[in-house]
This record gives C-alpha cells, sequence and structure tokens, in this order.
C-alpha cells in the first residue's frame, strides 16, 4: 500500500477539510446599512419586529412541547375519570397519552441540550409565569381589532 502524503494534521493533502468558523466584522457602513434597516422595520411593522426578536430556531419545538405535555395531563385526567365507567374510554386516555409521550421525546430530541439550556436560562429570565402563559396575550393581541390599536 502507498503512502499519503501527509500535512501537519495527518490528513491526506486534499482531503475535505472541515470548515472553520471565521468570525469577519462588519464594516462601519455595513453596520450602518444593517442598524437603517432594522430602524425601518421597527417603524413600520412593530409586531413583526416583535415576534422576529422573540423567536429562535428552537421556539417550534418548545411550542410543541407544552402542547404534548398539556396532551399528556388531559389524557392522564380522562384515563383516571373513565376508568369507572368505561373501559374503551379509559383506552382512549391511554392512547391519548402515549401519542403525546411520543411527541414529547420527539420534540426533545428536536430541542437537543443547547435548545434546553436557551429555554431554562429564557424561564430564569422571564420568569415561569412569562414563559408559559406569554401565549394568552398573544392570542388577545391577534384577536383585537385594528381600530382598536
Amino acid at each position: 500500500m502507498g503512502r499519503w502524503p501527509v500535512t501537519g494534521d495527518a490528513l491526506p493533502v486534499g482531503a475535505n477539510r472541515p470548515a472553520e468558523r471565521v468570525d469577519v466584522p462588519l464594516s462601519e457602513d455595513e453596520q450602518r446599512i444593517l442598524s437603517e434597516i432594522e430602524q425601518q422595520l421597527y417603524q413600520s411593522d412593530p409586531a413583526l419586529a416583535r415576534d422576529i426578536a422573540d423567536t429562535t430556531v428552537y421556539t417550534h419545538a418548545y411550542r410543541n412541547l407544552k402542547w404534548s405535555l398539556f396532551g399528556f395531563v388531559v389524557g392522564l385526567v380522562g384515563l383516571v375519570l373513565a376508568l369507572s365507567t368505561s373501559f374503551f374510554l379509559a383506552f382512549g386516555g391511554f392512547l391519548i397519552m402515549l401519542v403525546c409521550a411520543l411527541a414529547v421525546e420527539r420534540n426533545l430530541r428536536r430541542l437537543g441540550r443547547a435548545g434546553l439550556q436557551q429555554v431554562t436560562q429564557s424561564m430564569k429570565a422571564a420568569g415561569l409565569r412569562d414563559a408559559l402563559g406569554n401565549t394568552g396575550s398573544r392570542l388577545k393581541d391577534r384577536m383585537r381589532r385594528p381600530d382598536e390599536n
């Protein structure tokens, strides 16, 4: 067998190397242009700007996780209440719990360690009530008529 010519890190010459992350700062002009675009967005559509600021990569998985946990609790309550009346209704509650438990597992995998860490940090910063109760205020804002602003 022939030997590959190697470099200092023992990878063959011409082999695909992992891309190194290089942070390139923006120039002053680019920073100014970016600031102007941001200001125009806040002026033209403040609700969109607020939604964009609140949205992260993990927002969708976290929202699904909350609904899955809620569904699990509903299934558990249905199971306990239906056990005294009907086996089939209780089995339906169990199936709801099973589906929701699978959804919780899937969304926890989507979040990963970094997502869970980000969610817990935001919950500590905002408080548990704001982290879980933000949905009600957003729904009220969406249902409000444009002339009420």
